[in-house]
Formats: C-alpha cells, structure tokens, sequence
C-alpha cells in the first residue's frame, strides 16, 4: 500500500548517513517469512520489529573520558561494507528520532563536501559523512574525520520542508530577493529553525554561512519571517475558503502563487466575508460564466441573445449581458499569473515614475508651518528606480498628513503593448471571432488593466518601495546604534557628568574610574550666579582630581559648554588641565525615573540620576546605553515613520549583538547586561545572578550547565560570549584552597564535631585559561592540539611569547595547511589564533573611536566659507551625515561627497556611509544664517 511504501521510505531512507548496517541473511528471511501472510497492520508491526532488530546490530558506542562517546569499529564480518555513521545515545532507543530535514527527503542530505559540525569533538573513526544538525548539543556525535567542519554549500541540500507549502520554493525566493547564494540561504533556514541567534551564527559558523555578517543575517531572517507569513496567511484564507465551499481549483492555484502580501489581498478580496462581490461575482451568479468562457474558447456556437431575461436586472438586454461577460472575462485576465507576469516584466523596461503635487484641501486647511516642510515635495517627479529612500518616507508622511497626493504614473504606451498582447497572443481565441465578439474581448482586457491591474501595479510600486525604504531606513539605524555601542569606553578617568538646565539649574555628578558615585549636586550657572558657582565647581574638581566634564546636549547644553570652555581658556581650574566632551543625553531622562534606576539608585534624586547617566556613557557607553529602550537612544531620522515592529527587532538584535561581541565578565555583570548576551533572556539573567550570589563567582565555563534554565542549546549560544578574568579567579580559588586546608585541620583536630562541612560547588572546579577567550568550549580541544602543535602553553595566552610561536607555525605551513593538518576549517582556526593571541582583556571597541575633548568655542557667526575643521558624526541618514563641528548645529555632508577614496582603508567598514562617533575633517562649502544651515564636504577620516 502507499502507507507502507511511505514508511518504508521514511525508515529505510537511500541516503548515506542515515542508513544502517543490513541485517544478517537468515534474520532477513525470517522477517519477510513472518510478514508476507499478515495484514496491512500487522505488516506494519513486524516491520517495526525488525527495525528494532536491526538498531539492536548497530555499531557499539563506549562512553570515553570527559563525558563523550566514541563510535566502535565494526567488527571483522562487516570490514567489507563501509562504516555507517550512527546520531544515537549510548542507550539504543526504541524508536528513531526523524530530523526536522530528514525523512522522506533524506537523499537532499548527501553532500559532495564533508559537512560542517558545529558540537563538542569525540575520538576519531573513519567515516567521511556524520553530522547530526539540528539536535541539542548534548545529543550530538560526530567523528574526528571534521572535527570543526569542513565548508560545505549544502548541509542538507537546497530543498527545504515548510510547514506551509506553496507552489514557489522558500529557498530560491529567498535566494532571489536578498540575493544570497542559495545554499547559504538554505544553511540560514536551518540555523533559524534550530533557534540559533545571530552573534553565535554571526562568529562560530562562518563556513555554513559564507562569512555573512550580521546585517546580511538580519536581513535574510526578516524576509524569511515575511514569507513564512505569506504562507501561512494563504494557508488560512484556503482553509476559509474551503469551509465556506468557495475553493476552486483555479483559485487555489492563484493562491499558492502569491509571493507577497499584496497579492493575496488581489487574488482573494472577492472571496472576503462580508464583501458585496466584485462585478465578475454577480456575472457569474446571473449565470454568465459558460458565455464567457465560450467566447474564448468555441465563440462560433456562443448566442449571447439566448441570456436575455427582460425580467432580471442584469440580463433585461443585450448591453447587460455583454457587460456581464466582460466583466467575467476581465477577472479571468487580472487573477492570470502569466499576464501578471508579462505586465510587470513590461514595466520594469519602461519610466514609471512617482509624483507628488500639494492637496488642495491643506493648500486651504493645513497648518502653514507643516505645509512648508514639504515645500521639496509640492511639485515632485522622479523615477521609480532612481527615488531616495529618504524622499519615499517624506512622501508618505505628506501623504499620511493629507499635505501631499501621491499618485504612480505609468506610461499609455504600457497599457497600448499589453492589450494588443492580450488580444492577439495571450488570450486569442481558438477560433474567428466575430466582429461584436472582438469588441467585447478588446474592452474586456482595456476593463482589465484600467479597472483591475493599474491599481494593483500601483499598490504593489508603493508598497514595495515603502517597504524597501522602511527596511534600508533600519538598518541605518541600526549602524547608528551599533556605532554608538561600541564608541571606546573612557578608563581610568575621574568623571564629572553635567545635566544642564536653566530655571532648575544643572545637574552634576562625579563618578570614580569604577562608576562609583562619589558626589552629587545642583549649580545654578546661568540664573547670575555664575561666578560663586564657579568657586563650587572648582573646589569639587580639585578634591576629586576630576579633570574631564561630561556635558548632556539637552536644553542649556549651549550655554553650559561656552561657560566651561571660558573658565578652562582663563586657565581657572589650575593646576588641573581640565577637558570637557558633549555627549547625547537622549534616553537619560526616561532612564532616570525606571524601576532599573530606582534599584540601583534608590537614595538618588531622579534629576540627580541624569547626570550619572551622562558621565558612565563616557566612561562605558555600552553597559549604559543597554539599559535604555534602544528607540529612546536617538538613533537616527524618520524612526517614527517605519514599522515599529520590525525597528524594534532590529535594534534590539544590535544590542545583543554588540554585547555579544564585546562580551561579559561573569563575575562583575550587571543582570541588565547579562540578558543582552545571545541566548539569554530576562529569567536566565536572574537565574545566573541568584546562582553566582547563592554560591559565590563561576570558575569556568562548564559551571554555567549548574544554573536553572541553562540547557544544552542555551549554553552552547550563550558560553562564547562569557568572559573569566583569570587574575580574579585565581586568587578566589587560591584563598578557597587556604580555608579548606584550614578546615581540614580543624576537622581532623575534631574541633568542628561529626558534621562535616559542606562543599560549595567552586570549591571542587578548576579555572580555564581559555575561558578567558572568544573560542567556543566546542573548540577547545583543537585549541589544545594546536597549543600542542606550537608549543606553547594555555597559561601563556595573550603573551608576546604565544605570538611568536604562532607565526612561526603560520609562516611555515599556511593557514590553510595548518587547518588542514588540525582537520578544522580556516575560519574555526583563525578564531582560535585570535583568542590565543589578543592580550588580556582585550576590548573590540578600542577600535571604534573616543569621544571628542574640547578645551575651546567657536560660535556659528565665526564660520566662512572653505573653513576646514575636525567635528563628531552626530548621525547618519539616507541623504547624509550631519556632523557636530562645535558651533551649536550640525552641518550636513551631502551623500554625494562621502566618496571611498575619502573613507580610512586601515578600518573595516560595514557600509559606505559613516556612523555616530567617527571624527572627521571637514571642509564648509556654504552657510545658510538665516536657515542656520551648514553644508560641508568630506575631506578625510581622522
């Protein structure tokens, strides 16, 4: 029967890794003896012992040391059949677990390279084809043969098993509209349905992905997610339109062609409840429908005189029935997918533009002040293809403010090429028409276009480039983001952070080199006190040896920055030679009034609390600015215009990213930094924190296994990413050994009685060096080998020593060849090599930049033109950066002059563009005083 030829695949799959060793001759027979006279049931209970027979003859595993398994080798009788690589436990379970890939598509898992592992190493046994994908970590096995993976394009093949299936393949669609190769899109798919997050993908499985980065990641996440609730919606809309008995098979098909949510709103808002019906509808409950499909097919037996009811509104004459018939035939030509395809194809070779103009009703209504911010836009055409992205959003936003109408302008020469190509080639009829047939054809397909498909190419034109803006506009703001996240941490510096104010005064706050608050207080420097304020001022930097202002560029920023930099160019703060930087206080004041800063700062007054805020953004903007809601950061231009949904995923992606990335010291976290890192939310933050409170600080990495809601998967995202400081640990584990000797003496003296005293679990770990790195615990043990192969020592990381001996075997044997000779890949081996290396402590972000110090003012009336000066990128947009050159505003460096050859090539860069916190030098081009607009021109990257 077809259900047992089913499970019959599914269990004896052709594919190479799954398959298991055949059954011995004699038990073969008897299983087949057994099974020929019975019923389709009962076959299938003999088939499900002979199953188990055969799991029973697998090959043996033997636990080995450090908790992993080893795979056997066959025994002699098998040494002429190739070893079968086995996905099981050591305890051989009753039923076989099926992948979320395998099954009947098993035969997709072959690959003509080795796969890439991404789980913990076991001892070696020849077998080039073992990987067990997407089980939890614990649950994996893989053979020595690749140990850290060899690349491979496809882990599974290209084919991809939906939960809902459409007539178009996930993996090529998603291929085509991100444009990534399609083996790395299917690798992602996978990755994805596994929960793996981003960072981990991002640095510990570069091979299956093609060393995308993080934005390229985010990306195809996105439009995968948009496509699954493409799927899923038309699945719903079949299943609704399958009860209601409305479910032909054209429809159907109509159905699981739409791509995009546009189209299924097309093809199925006829069929909605509680629609009236479309003109084609009522056609087809008069009757009209066999006319309609007549005419194109059999038209010289097609009497349309024979549909005439006088007494039926729409059949009383011959007009009603030809307009009912063309109407019909009009929704056979809009819902047919190789007319829509032609059509579409035709107007990507044609100009179709976009065109705004000023609504009559805000010309009479509307707020002048809002009129004239569109003032570019009143009379506005471009081309579709050449539109800004920053334009589409302004457009939408006029139009959403009824300041703008927006309408899409498709040449008459489109619609001319279409109808002749409908009547003469797609929906010729099979035989002559007669001249009144012709007629209605012709006005069926004018009917079609004018009534049905303009306005669908239309929705479709705005739709996308709206979304295409939206998207483009986030993933701006997530540069931003990141580039504010990672602007390089001030060390070792006494603080002073001031939130400036004029009728409340400003708020200060001095900070000690570990973010300890020494003082808080209010000044009153522009109320004409000034001068006494001073004095205050003054005698706090001196007893703190606080040498760097922080100042918030909120209300009064201005003032307070002129009346710092006059004190500092009269040399008053002497013997200190004081500094000050203006850092962005957006967020500080929704922070300041949070339960996060109540239980940090609860004797604090919230005003108070914006100034410590201020100065730790100086000292550690990341561990600061996480604690904020990323959209309260100000990261960029028209955030409030795209889809806070999708805006919000992405930024919060870019924090755990950059947290990820920067990593965490276990010990010393925060819980609101703690549960930014991949893998780990609010509740395993917590559970870490009670655990490292409750048993006092983690020694390595394995202990995080201890810890509630810490499972498998969870720790194989989340250990990368956390940091030991060895020095600290160290000395714990040193003092820990004094008090146990001390205790064993007392015990043995008898001094503390019968009870025994309990160990804490840090008491019986040991510290590892390589805890202190970015390699994965999955790695380690080719980071020994590799230790092993150069010599050196795990105690000696990060040592110049550990540099040199590196080299020495890089220079010899290639990258590649020493990756080969570990039997690890490139990209798994350079990870390793990074971490070895890179001294304690290493920070990524002392890459990016600092904050700008300045000891002096210049004001906007000083500015001319060809000026050249040094200024902060403030933020990036679509159409250019606007950079902080001192003067109280922002000038704007056009997109057009930020050019490559002016960017730095000693710094990676992820885009083009420049981010928040990169210094530049600049030259002015024009000012505007009245405006108080600034433009620039790039000169270099500093």
């Amino acid at each position: 029967t077809s259900e047992s030829e089913e499970e019959e695949e599914e269990w004896e799959p052709k594919s190479k890794i799954a398959r298991r060793p055949r059954l011995p001759k004699k038990t073969e027979a008897k299983t087949k003896k057994a099974a020929a006279p019975q019923s389709t049931v009962a076959r299938k209970m003999v088939k499900k012992v002979a199953i188990k027979e055969e799991m029973d003859v697998s090959l043996p595993i033997a636990p080995v040391e450090d908790n992993k398994m080893q795979l056997l080798k066959p025994k002699e009788e098998d040494a002429g059949t190739k070893p079968k690589c086995l996905n099981q436990k050591p305890e051989v379970p009753k039923k076989r677990e099926i992948n979320s890939f395998q099954g009947k598509n098993q035969n997709s898992l072959v690959s003509d390279e080795k796969p890439s592992t991404s789980f913990p190493v076991v001892k070696q046994e020849k077998c080039e084809e073992a990987f067990a994908f997407d089980e939890p970590p614990s649950k994996k096995i893989k053979l020595n043969a690749c140990p850290e993976g060899k690349p491979v394009k496809n882990l599974g093949g290209n084919k991809i098993k939906e939960e809902f299936e459409m007539n178009w393949d996930i993996v090529q669609a998603l291929s085509e509209i991100t444009n990534v190769e399609p083996w790395v899109c299917a690798n992602l798919i996978r990755l994805f349905q596994e929960e793996n997050t981003i960072p981990f993908i991002a640095r510990y499985r570069k091979e299956l992905i093609n060393n995308l980065e993080a934005d390229a990641l985010r990306e195809v996440q996105q439009t995968l997610e948009e496509l699954r609730t493409v799927a899923k919606k038309t699945h719903t809309m079949i299943q609704k339109l399958k009860k209601e008995g409305k479910l032909s098979s054209c429809l159907l098909k109509g159905l699981l062609n739409c791509r995009t949510l546009e189209e299924l709103d097309h093809v199925s808002a006829p069929y909605k409840t509680g629609s009236k019906g479309t003109k084609a509808q009522r056609a087809k409950q008069l009757g009209l429908e066999p006319a309609a499909l007549s005419l194109l097919q059999n038209p010289m037996e097609l009497n349309l005189f024979s549909y005439i009811r006088p007494n039926t509104k729409g059949l009383a004459n011959i007009q009603e029935v030809e307009a009912g018939v063309q109407h019909i035939l009009a929704d056979i030509f809009a819902k047919d997918k190789d007319t829509l395809d032609f059509i579409r194809k035709l107007c990507q070779q044609r100009y179709i533009s976009i065109q705004s103009t000023l609504a009559k009703v805000s010309s009479k209504n509307g707020n002048e002040k809002d009129v004239d911010k569109f003032q570019l836009y009143h009379e506005f055409s471009c081309n579709i293809k050449n539109i800004q992205h920053h334009q589409i959003l302004a457009i939408n936003r006029g139009e959403n403010l009824k300041i703008l109408t927006v309408k899409v302008n498709i040449p008459d020469g489109v619609k001319n090429e279409f109808c002749w190509w409908c009547v003469n080639e797609r929906w010729r009829p099979k035989q002559f028409l007669k001249p009144e047939f012709m007629r209605i054809l012709r006005s069926s397909v004018e009917d079609a276009y004018k009534r049905l498909i303009y306005p669908l190419l239309c929705r479709e034109f705005r739709s996308k480039l709206t979304s295409d803006a939206e998207k483009e506009s986030v993933m701006m703001f997530g540069r931003n983001l990141r580039q504010l996240l990672l602007t390089s941490p001030v060390r070792g510096r006494t603080l002073m952070g001031v939130d400036p104010g004029y009728k409340h005064g400003c708020k200060l706050a001095i900070i000690s080199p570990t973010s300890q608050i020494l003082h808080t207080d209010v000044v009153y420097l522009h109320s004409g006190q000034g001068f006494r304020e001073a004095e205050k001022i003054k005698r706090l930097l001196l007893q703190y040896n606080c040498s760097t202002v922080v100042i918030g560029n909120g209300t009064a920023c201005r003032e307070t920055e002129a009346y710092f930099a006059d004190l500092i160019m009269k040399k008053y703060f002497a013997p200190l030679d004081v500094v000050y930087c203006i850092v962005s206080e957006a967020g500080a004041s929704i922070y300041s009034v949070s339960p996060e800063a109540c239980k940090e700062m609860p004797d604090l007054d919230p005003n108070l609390r914006s100034a410590v805020s201020i100065a730790r953004r100086v000292q550690d903007p990341l561990a600061e600015l996480v604690k904020i809601e990323p959209k309260h950061i100000g990261v960029g231009m028209y955030q409030h215009d795209v889809s806070q949904t999708l805006l919000k995923a992405t930024l919060d992606s870019v924090v755990e990213e950059c947290v990820s990335f920067v990593g965490v010291d276990i010990n010393i976290c925060s819980e609101i930094l703690l549960r930014h890192i991949a893998g780990l939310n609010t509740n395993r933050a917590k559970n870490i924190i009670e655990w490292r409170e409750k048993n006092g600080p983690f020694i390595n990495r394995e202990q995080l296994k201890e810890v509630k809601g810490l499972g498998p998967k969870t720790f194989q995202q989340c250990a990368g990413f956390i940091r030991f400081n060895q020095d600290y640990i160290k000395t714990f584990c040193s003092n820990k050994k004094n008090e146990l000797g001390s205790r064993a003496l007392l015990t043995k003296a008898g001094a503390l009685g019968k009870k025994k005293s309990k160990l804490t679990p840090c008491a019986l770990q040991q510290p590892n060096p390589l805890d202190q790195t970015c390699i994965h615990p999955e790695s380690y043990n080719i980071a020994m080998r590799f230790l092993s192969l150069i010599g050196g020592n795990a105690n000696d990381i990060g040592k110049s020593d550990m540099q040199q001996k590196v080299n020495a075997v890089i220079q010899k044997e290639g990258l590649e060849g020493t990756a080969k000779r570990l039997n690890t890949t490139v990209h798994t081996l350079q990870l390793i090599i990074d971490g070895l290396t890179q001294p304690e402590g290493y920070d990524i972000r002392t890459d990016f930049d600092k904050p700008d110090f300045k000891r002096s003012i210049v004001c906007f009336e000083d500015l001319s033109v060809g000026a050249v000066l040094t200024g902060k990128v403030e933020n990036a947009t679509p159409f250019g950066v606007f950079v902080d050159i001192g003067v109280g505003k922002s000038g704007l460096i056009p997109v057009r002059n930020i050019t490559e050859a002016k960017l730095s090539k000693a710094k990676k860069r992820r885009s083009l563009g420049l981010g928040p916190g990169e210094r530049v030098e600049v030259k002015v081009l024009n000012v505007d005083i009245p405006r108080l607009r600034i433009t620039l021109d790039l000169i270099r990257v500093l």
